[in-house]
């Protein structure tokens, strides 16, 4: 006995069950199967926004205190010409291989381009410059690269402690 004659051997009833409970069943799944995980997809979403502003608000907050230990650590910078350090400190960084050109700017600045750069590491890195070396960012044009996380950036930098 197959189902199609099951089926035709239900009393009306029984048949209108039947359509109720497919019925039920194909909305269950098109909302495990379409509308589920793109619900938890936002969420994941809105989770990770929620993270990186808590930790943009922490950065901000802690941005007072690490000027003070900037000045404290700027006396150890060895008196590395900006262009020197900026090298030594992207390379230190792992940006290396994203640095592509560097030109002077005046007396104490720097222009560079870096291209194909995480995100996160480039930001760690311009912060520990002006932190631990007291370099300041004059300007800054800053454009998604080919990847996901990766930027291309064009900076001005100037050497914050230095006499012009």
């Amino acid at each position: 006995m197959n189902v199609r004659d099951w089926f035709d051997n239900l009393s009306e009833r029984e048949r209108r069950l039947v359509y109720a409970a497919g019925a039920l069943v194909g909305v269950a799944l098109v909302y495990l199967v379409l509308v589920l995980p793109f619900q938890t997809s936002g969420k994941r979403m809105a989770a990770r926004v929620a993270q990186k502003t808590a930790d943009l608000a922490w950065m901000q907050a802690s941005a007072p205190q690490a000027m003070v230990a900037a000045g404290v650590a700027q006396a150890g910078g060895g008196g590395d010409s900006l262009v020197v350090l900026v090298d030594r400190t992207a390379r230190e960084a792992g940006l290396g291989s994203s640095l592509r050109d560097q030109s002077p700017d005046g007396n104490n600045g720097l222009r560079l381009r870096i291209e194909g750069a995480p995100f996160d590491t480039l930001v760690t890195w311009l912060a520990s410059l002006q932190q631990q070396y007291g370099v300041s960012i004059e300007s800054a044009t800053v454009g998604a690269a080919a990847a996901d996380g990766f930027v291309n950036a064009t900076l001005t930098l100037q050497h914050a402690g230095a006499a012009g």
